[in-house]
């Protein structure tokens, strides 16, 4: 299976975590060597009633934002896996799911207990309008 199927397996699953509303955050981490872009934090937000994603790109000297609907957020972040990001990590109220690749660039799905307690508000507030 490819990064692309992989990860898509893996997105649907924030996706699904969006839908019944226990996101509370998705993180890109653990670099392949000395990189400029050290993380992405993804979280929700509502531009212009639309619920979407804000992506902060965490660089070593400065962060930039960009902002993507629920589904282009995945054709956005796919690029980043195994280039520069070994792993992603879903945190939601029920589990977080833990994307990794190992050395040899095999793919690895593992959920674990919930490390966050409370859903994303941004994602709580559009929910229950």
């Amino acid at each position: 299976m490819s990064f692309s199927e992989s990860f898509t397996d893996f997105y649907n699953k924030v996706k699904t975590s969006f839908a019944d509303g226990t996101f509370a955050k998705l993180t890109m981490a653990k670099t392949i060597g000395n990189t400029d872009l050290m993380n992405i934090y993804v979280r929700p937000i509502v531009e212009e009633g639309i619920l979407k994603m804000e992506l902060k790109y965490k660089l070593q000297q400065e962060e930039q934002i960009e902002i993507h609907t629920i589904d282009a957020t995945r054709d956005v972040l796919i690029p980043y896996i195994n280039n520069p990001f070994l792993s992603a990590i879903l945190f939601t109220t029920e589990f977080d799911l833990t994307y990794k690749l190992n050395k040899k660039r095999a793919v690895t799905i593992t959920e674990s207990s919930n490390t966050f307690g409370n859903a994303s508000e941004v994602l709580l507030a559009y929910l229950n309008q």
